[in-house]
């Protein structure tokens, strides 16, 4: 062979592998990086679980820590302080407070390796055609970053959150005090006002959750009607608190809780016998064997959608990290994870075989669960037999009533409801 072919070949191939190296010292600096990295994670405790955490550190390779509080507290600081969490995870009603505080940054869709699988709910407000979508803030409202930097429905290449995980939330039940009712028939939302349930009533002490359970209850009783329930005007608001205070000063109220377990220490305890109540909650509560029903309202669900923000002040490695994590949950199992406390995630079919057919069937499809099943606490939370309250998956999204919203008369509607709970 020729000495100068044999040279150059050696020469090439010495060459590529100088590339080869430079290639992986370009990429290197993120992966030693990894280990000194801390992601913060601030939310609740519906989905910053410990189980979830070390799984995620270790399928990651960096240290996560997770700072869970009640919906309002998180929301508070996270609006007034970006600098003291990496990503946050609340629900969709928080996004124009953060958005208008500038505490949060836009996400790259293209960064996002799982976004064409998630489904119409998020991109279009509606699971489907036919469905109800609700008054309020849908998600698809507030998703898209516009080019005037404002939020809308037109798509875009940047996003306000991630969407993950999302639900319809009513109120729950204990039926050895209460009878059980029919499905989206005579069950309803007035029962939180009725005063044969009097003194055994509590209800989420979160502005922009608990004052629609209050508004929904207060219109299927009859008491009030709103012109946009999703936008309440300062006089529906004044006319809404006057039947909140009055109630209160009948003693109809037990209490108001601030997160998932203390709504489960109301029920178990029985200081209340109905309740705005959380899936979590209500999966909990049968594990301890109460009877814990979760309403199918007849006038329709307060739903709402999760939402993965990333901080305005995380950059670099940081922020890499962060979107390994976003990555990360809509990867299977946290979906197949979170599907056992009642939990939807934004593309199921990822996290379908990472599920047994029988909780599938239960969870999302609303059929009879043919063998008991474990919630994410490792305890029987659903017995042989039973079929899940408001049954399937497109049910359930199909009748919505309000998704939790903050409306233009937020201020005004947070003094009224810090006024009620101190009166």
């Amino acid at each position: 062979m020729d000495s100068k072919l044999t040279s150059r070949r050696q020469f090439i191939k010495q060459l590529a592998s100088v590339g080869a190296v430079g290639a992986a010292v370009t990429k290197a600096p993120f992966v030693f990086a990894k280990k000194n990295i801390t992601l913060r994670v601030m939310g609740t405790h519906v989905t910053l679980q410990e189980e979830l955490r070390q799984r995620a550190m270790k399928e990651l390779g960096f240290n996560i820590t997770y700072e869970p509080n009640g919906s309002a507290a998180v929301l508070q600081k996270a609006a007034s302080n970006p600098g003291s969490f990496d990503l946050y995870e609340q629900w969709s009603d928080s996004i124009n407070v953060l958005w208008h505080a500038r505490a949060i940054q836009p996400i790259e869709i293209e960064r996002l390796n799982y976004w064409s699988e998630i489904n119409a709910l998020t991109k279009t407000g509606k699971l489907t055609s036919q469905a109800r979508e609700g008054a309020g803030d849908a998600p698809n409202k507030i998703l898209f970053v516009q080019p005037n930097n404002h939020l809308g429905s037109q798509p875009s290449n940047r996003i306000s959150f991630m969407p993950y995980v999302h639900n319809v939330d009513s109120f729950g039940y204990n039926s050895n005090l209460i009878p059980a009712g029919v499905p989206y028939d005579t069950e309803s939302w007035g029962w939180l006002l009725d005063d044969s349930n009097r003194g055994r009533v509590a209800l989420v002490n979160a502005p922009t959750i608990g004052i629609f359970d209050a508004a929904l209850a207060a219109q299927a009783k009859s008491l009030m009607t709103f012109n946009d329930i999703g936008d309440m005007s300062v006089q529906e608001l004044d006319t809404l608190f006057d039947i909140l205070m009055e109630k209160k000063r009948q003693g109809h109220f037990a209490g108001y809780w601030t997160s998932v377990p203390q709504s489960v220490e109301f029920m178990v305890s029985k200081r209340v016998s109905i309740q705005s109540m959380f899936s979590p909650g209500v999966s909990s509560c049968k594990g301890q064997g109460v009877p814990v029903i979760y309403a199918s309202p007849k006038e329709g669900y307060r739903a709402w959608h999760g939402v993965m923000c990333l901080s305005s002040k995380t950059t670099g490695y940081v922020q890499d990290a962060a979107y390994d994590y976003m990555n990360w949950w809509l990867s299977g199992y946290p979906g197949a994870f979170i599907a056992r406390q009642g939990y939807y995630i934004s593309n199921p079919e990822r996290s379908r075989p990472l599920m047994t057919n029988q909780e599938w069937d239960y969870w999302y499809e609303g059929k009879e669960a043919t063998s008991a099943l474990k919630g994410t606490d490792g305890r029987d939370s659903v017995k042989a037999g039973e079929r899940r309250d408001g049954g399937s998956y497109q049910t359930r999204f199909s009748n919505i009533a309000v998704w939790n919203t903050v409306m233009k008369n937020y201020d005004y509607s947070l003094d009224k409801w810090y006024e009620f709970l101190n009166s």
